[in-house]
């Protein structure tokens, strides 16, 4: 699937995105070389590939992180937010993500 740069523009208005010629002009082989390279990974068979659950130990062992699900009590919403730290205005203050 070929990308061009009207591509990368109706992206980039999707996105709500200001981008300019000079961008376009960059983006668009860029995106394209990407694209190319996913379909590559597509053609790939993967029929014989177990999937990968887990992750790694320290020594680079596999571990099998799946788990049963467990039903278990939540705190409630009155005792929630009693110990919220702004609980005045009825909400809790979480770290930033970005």
């Amino acid at each position: 699937m070929p990308i061009n740069e009207s591509d990368i523009e109706k992206i980039a208005q999707l996105a709500h995105l200001e981008i300019t010629s000079e961008e376009l002009k960059v983006f668009a082989p860029q995106i394209a070389e990407i694209v190319t390279y996913v379909e590559q990974l597509s053609a790939l068979d993967t029929s014989n590939v177990e999937p990968a659950l887990g992750g790694l130990t320290s020594e680079g062992e596999a571990t099998d992180s799946a788990r049963d699900d467990a039903v278990s009590s939540s705190l409630g919403q009155k005792v929630a937010l009693a110990e919220a730290p702004d609980a005045a205005a009825g909400h809790f203050r979480v770290p930033k993500v970005l």
